[in-house]
């Protein structure tokens, strides 16, 4: 691996005097306060669920590490424990700044871990010891990291072949691009931002990501009939801590994506506030600003609570296109972005 993305692991039960108690890990940088955390933080989760474990895999962030957890909750039948019932969970503890790689690959990594459940309930069972868990742990590691590395060889090969127009030299050399344009994504946290660029860029091991800013900076190359056109893609942080930070960011932009979660009325009632936020630090431009307002999520159509017609009425007051899109599904990302490096390449004619 080019860095090491895995943090720790920490296998951790349900005990019934001591709580979630730490069994094994894998780390040398957390103290035991840090185990406590992490065992609490994973397994009271659970607490307000009524006894249903989650079957597929759980990103948790544990923000004072700067981390994140991918989590692989178990549950199994013991007439020994209290409510005849056992209760464990393994947390992978990796770097927050490649949270978009575990996010894009959950499906993949959810295999080893699901090989390993049932080893983990037969060592329960058996009253195995920590050196049995932490084998277990171990081989864990070294699968993780082998179809990390796999993957991330995949992305590589994947950008080779995507970019056979664009050898890296001539990426490099900056005059044989015609045309850069910088897009800068808005919106509330968890609509979808990250998850739109990282859809349309298709590469999650390769970017640049700058945390304590709350900026992520990714980019795309491509021809518009035979014109090499650069595409830089500003993911900015929503988060109220990065207010004063993500204005200069703003600074050069040739287009925005005001994002919002149909699913979400809250986050779409802000969109008005995001678009004066951009509007206020880009309004000595001399051009007028475009972009689109995006309303992610489609494809939870039972749960969308905002109705186009609201948005249209707002896109035209703002004088902003709208679109509708799945980071899920894929639908309308591309037809999003290609839209909006065509309408500022045809602006520049």
């Amino acid at each position: 691996m080019e860095q090491k993305i895995i943090s720790g692991i920490v296998y951790v039960e349900m005990n019934d005097e001591l709580g979630p108690n730490p069994v094994a890990w894998l780390s040398t940088q957390f103290s035991q306060m840090d185990l406590i955390h992490i065992c609490i933080k994973a397994l009271t989760i659970l607490s307000g669920e009524k006894g249903l474990v989650p079957e597929s895999l759980v990103i948790l962030p544990f923000p004072s590490k700067n981390l994140k957890g991918l989590v692989k909750y178990i549950k199994w039948d013991d007439p020994s424990r209290r409510g005849n019932i056992g209760q464990s969970a393994i947390v992978l503890l990796f770097q927050e700044n490649a949270d978009v790689i575990f996010y894009k690959y959950l499906n993949e990594l959810s295999i080893p871990f699901n090989n390993l459940s049932g080893t983990i309930v037969s060592l329960e069972k058996s009253g195995a010891s920590r050196e049995d868990f932490i084998n277990v742990l171990e081989h864990l590691e070294f699968n993780i990291s082998s179809l990390l590395e796999e993957l991330r060889l995949q992305e590589v090969a994947q950008q080779e072949i995507a970019s056979e127009e664009f050898p890296e030299q001539q990426i490099k050399d900056r005059s044989l691009i015609d045309y850069q344009f910088k897009i800068i994504i808005v919106g509330d946290p968890n609509v979808g931002k990250t998850s739109l660029i990282l859809r349309y860029t298709n590469n999650a091991f390769r970017r640049n990501y700058v945390p304590t800013l709350g900026v992520m900076v990714s980019d795309k190359i491509f021809k518009i009939e035979q014109t090499v056109i650069q595409l830089t893609l500003w993911d900015i942080g929503g988060q109220q801590k990065f207010q004063t930070m993500r204005q200069q960011f703003y600074r050069g932009s040739d287009a925005v994506f005001l994002v919002f979660d149909l699913t979400k009325p809250e986050s779409f009632d802000n969109i008005p506030k995001w678009f004066s936020d951009v509007v206020d630090q880009v309004k000595d431009r001399s051009e007028e600003l475009v972009g689109f307002i995006i309303g992610n999520k489609k494809d939870l159509k039972d749960s969308c609570k905002i109705s186009s017609e609201i948005v249209d009425q707002l896109a035209s007051k703002l004088k902003l296109g709208f679109i509708e899109t799945s980071a899920l599904l894929g639908e309308n990302v591309n037809y999003a972005f290609s839209t909006i490096a065509k309408l500022l390449y045809e602006s520049r004619l």
